[in-house]
C-alpha cells in the first residue's frame, strides 16, 4: 500500500476529494501518516517540515537496488569479519547535521521526473547529497542471522532523512551491503502512534477529526485576536508585528482565523481560514 492509496480510502470516508498527507511513507514502512482535508490541507507543509521519529532493522550482507528488502540483491558481501564495534563506529559518523544522499528509488524529482520512475524505466540514478539532521540514532539490538547481521535501530531525524540511506552507508563503510527490512514511523512533528487510528477505522469510519485551532496551537506560537483585529484579518488585511519572526497561528477564541508572518514591519497574513464576514 502507498500513501497515495490511503488518502484514496480517507477521500471516500471523508466524502471529500481534498485531501493529502504530511510526508510520504514508503509502501513497505508502517506507522504515522497525517492526513489532512479540506481547509486542513493548508497546514499539512508545515507539519511536513516536523522532525520524525522512526524504528527500523538494517540488515548487512546485501545491498539492493532500492535500499531496502523488496528491491532486486546487486551486491552481497562476508560479514565474519564485521564486529559489533565497527557498526557502531559507523553509525556514530550519521549522527549530527550531515551530507545524505537519497535513495535512487525514491520520490526525489530529477529534471521534473519522480527518481523510482526513472530507475523503473532502466537509468541508473545517483541523486546529490542534500544537508540532512539526523538528532538521534540508537542501536537496540545486534543479532546474527543466516549469514546476516540485523540491526535494530531508533531515528530521530529532520525531514528530508533517507532511513534506506543509513542502511545502505553503514554496508557500504563497511563493504559488505546493507539495505532496510523494516522500517515504522511512530511520530511526525507532534504527531505520534497513540493519536492514531487503524487503516480499518479509517475505512469503516470510526474517527473523530482533529480542529484545525487545536493542530494550530500545537505547531505554532499562538496570538490571540482582539475582536477588530478578526475583522482586519478577514480582509487579508495586515496587523501590528508579532513579537518575532516566527509564523503565528492568530486565533479567536476556538477558530484559527489565519497565519501571520512578519514583513515590512508588520503581521501579515501568509493563509487566511476565515471568511470575512
Amino acid at each position: 500500500m502507498t500513501s497515495h492509496d490511503v488518502v484514496a480510502i480517507a477521500r471516500r470516508a471523508l466524502g471529500t476529494r481534498k485531501v493529502g498527507h504530511a510526508g510520504t511513507l514508503d509502501p513497505m514502512a508502517t506507522g504515522v501518516l497525517v492526513l489532512g482535508f479540506n481547509n486542513g490541507t493548508r497546514l499539512l507543509q508545515y507539519i511536513t517540515d516536523g522532525d520524525k521519529n522512526y524504528v527500523a532493522t538494517v540488515v548487512l550482507g546485501a545491498a539492493t537496488v532500492t535500499d531496502d528488502v523488496e528491491g532486486e540483491v546487486i551486491f552481497t558481501g562476508d560479514i565474519s569479519q564485521v564486529s559489533d564495534a565497527d557498526i557502531e563506529r559507523e553509525l556514530a559518523k550519521m549522527r549530527g547535521t550531515i551530507l545524505q544522499r537519497p535513495s535512487s528509488v525514491s520520490a526525489v524529482k530529477v529534471d521534473g521526473e519522480r527518481a523510482y520512475d526513472r530507475v523503473r524505466a532502466g537509468e541508473k540514478v545517483e541523486l546529490a547529497k542534500r544537508e540532512v539532521t539526523i538528532s538521534a540514532l540508537e542501536i537496540k539490538a545486534i543479532r546474527r542471522v543466516d549469514g546476516a547481521i540485523e540491526i535494530d535501530i531508533e531515528v530521530t531525524c529532520s525531514a528530508g532523512t533517507f532511513i534506506r540511506a543509513i542502511a545502505r552507508d553503514c554496508g557500504d563503510a563497511l563493504g559488505v551491503g546493507g539495505h532496510l527490512n523494516a522500517l515504522r514511523r511512530t511520530r511526525v512533528a507532534g504527531f505520534g502512534l497513540d493519536k492514531s487510528i487503524s487503516l480499518a477505522a479509517l475505512k469503516a469510519g470510526e474517527l473523530t477529526t482533529l480542529p484545525l485551532v487545536e493542530i494550530a496551537s500545537a505547531t505554532f506560537k499562538v496570538r490571540e485576536l482582539a475582536l477588530d483585529e478578526v475583522n482586519e484579518l478577514s480582509f487579508g488585511r495586515p496587523l501590528s508585528a508579532n513579537p518575532d519572526d516566527e509564523i503565528y497561528a492568530a486565533i479567536s477564541g476556538q477558530q484559527l482565523i489565519a497565519l501571520l508572518t512578519n514583513k515590512d514591519g508588520l503581521a501579515k497574513p501568509s493563509a487566511v481560514f476565515a471568511a470575512a464576514n
